[in-house]
Formats: C-alpha cells, sequence, structure tokens
C-alpha cells in the first residue's frame, strides 16, 4: 500500500466506514526517465463503497505497462453530489500541481473508472474547469479536465437506464429534474470533452450496456475521438476480468489505444 496524501488540507481523511481512507490519493508512481503520463483510479460501489479490486490491481496493471497510477479514494453516501465529484476535480488538480515533484507529465492526466466510478469518470470529463487563477489556494489554479477517459462498465445516465442504487446514493430519493438532467452524462457531452476508451457486457444485469452505447453515441455526434468494446455476455463487476474468456481482453485493447493517445 501506497501513502494516502488527503485531498484537502482542511478536511480531515475518514479512518473507519465506507469512506475509510476519504477524500484523498494513493500515488503509485513509476521510477526511472520520465515525465510518465498518469492514470486516476476510481472504482465502483455504487456510490455506497469502493471495491478494491477496481483499484490496487489496476493500479498495477497500469505501472506493468508503463504508466503511473493514482488510486483516487472519493467519497460515498452518505455524501451526495457535487462531493464525489469535487474530489475527483481535486484529485486531478493535486496531480497537476505535483507533476514535476512525481515525474508526471501535467499534459498526460487522464482518468479511469468502473461502475459508479464510471460514472464519476464521465462527471469529470464533462463537468470540468480550467482552474481559477486567482485562487490562494495554488493548486485550485490548475485545470480539473482529463486528457482522456477510461470508462468500464460505466454507470453514466441517471435517467431511464441508470443504476437505481447508484442514483439514489448520489442524488438522493426525489431529485430534481434538472439535476437528474445534468448528472445524465450522455446529454453533457461537447466538442471539448477528452476522448474516451469504453468497454461494457452487452447482457451487463446490473448497469444496461445502454449507458455505455448512449456517451459513445454522444461522442461520436460531437466528432469525440473514442474506442468501445461491446462483449456478448459477462456479469457487472469483472474489474481486470483475467477469468473471462473474452473481457479479459480489455486491458489489451486499453493499452492499445492508450498507446494511440500517446499514453
Amino acid at each position: 500500500m501506497t501513502n494516502i496524501l488527503p485531498l484537502w488540507d482542511d478536511i480531515k481523511v475518514e479512518e473507519h466506514g465506507p469512506n475509510e481512507n476519504a477524500p484523498s490519493i494513493q500515488p503509485f508512481l513509476l521510477d526511472g526517465q520520465g515525465p510518465f503520463p498518469v492514470l486516476i483510479v476510481a472504482a465502483g460501489g455504487a456510490y455506497a463503497r469502493r471495491a478494491e479490486h477496481e483499484a490496487y490491481p489496476v493500479a498495477e496493471w497500469l505501472n506493468s505497462i508503463g504508466i503511473s497510477a493514482v488510486v483516487l479514494n472519493y467519497r460515498v453516501a452518505p455524501y451526495k453530489h457535487p462531493i464525489p465529484l469535487n474530489d475527483a476535480k481535486r484529485a486531478i488538480r493535486l496531480v497537476r500541481y505535483h507533476a514535476a515533484d512525481w515525474n508526471l507529465d501535467p499534459a498526460r492526466v487522464g482518468i479511469l473508472g468502473f461502475s459508479a466510478g464510471g460514472h464519476l469518470v464521465s462527471s469529470a470529463g464533462t463537468h470540468y474547469d480550467i482552474g481559477n487563477l486567482e485562487s490562494e489556494d495554488p493548486i485550485e489554479r490548475y485545470s480539473s479536465r482529463p486528457d482522456l477517459m477510461v470508462l468500464c462498465y460505466p454507470v453514466i445516465s441517471m435517467g431511464e437506464y441508470t443504476h437505481e442504487g447508484s442514483r439514489l446514493n448520489l442524488l438522493g430519493e426525489r431529485p430534481e429534474a434538472e439535476l437528474v438532467e445534468r448528472l445524465s452524462n450522455e446529454n453533457q457531452v461537447t466538442e471539448q470533452t477528452p476522448p474516451a476508451f469504453l468497454w461494457h457486457t452487452a447482457d451487463d444485469a446490473s448497469v444496461p450496456v445502454e449507458n455505455s452505447l448512449m456517451f459513445s453515441a454522444g461522442l461520436s455526434l460531437h466528432k469525440v475521438p473514442f474506442d468501445l468494446h461491446i462483449f456478448e455476455s459477462g456479469r457487472h463487476g469483472l474489474g481486470l476480468a483475467e477469468e473471462h474468456p473474452e473481457a479479459r481482453e480489455w486491458p489489451r485493447l486499453c493499452e492499445k489505444w492508450l498507446r494511440k493517445q500517446n499514453f
């Protein structure tokens, strides 16, 4: 386990419960001649917890292909929107702030997420800002826009095809229609949205494949580069999918795409 670094100086990192180690990041940094690209990893868990198999093994896989990684311990329920998104944006800024010290390229900062962590990733890619140059906090002066996104069986929509548990934990029992629309990220894509790699299984019983299809359609409509892979079958929550005969190919396909993106 690597060092736990708090995201905020004035918010204490929790020690127990579903928000253990949150809000913080845990860097998995490469040694050698850099600067290296980096991916921030957001595990899934329906905004109720963070699944370890979608965090640390993924960081180690990224290291194995020459990419530094940072595990994001974002806050989950009972915290609601916009707190998880603020944690993700802060993590991106913090990585750019420390880029020189950590041997990272501040122009190659991506974000990768699974399931509800995928919703967080797609939110970071569609609800970013360029930073506040007037801020007294030097970290807040950096852009929170990721340079690319990797979305693994992601929750994207808060509408018809949402994952009910993720929506409940993030938005509450009776969210206003405007908030549902704003956090349905398939509707928030613009020409400035970062490129994306997506994969899903067609019969995912927890998060409908329509989430990836709709987000890809939005990317296509706005001419944003993307790479989409739908595997015929497979349960939700596969992670690196090492035991799955088809989906186990996704890390190799993703590595190929990351190379194309100069990561």
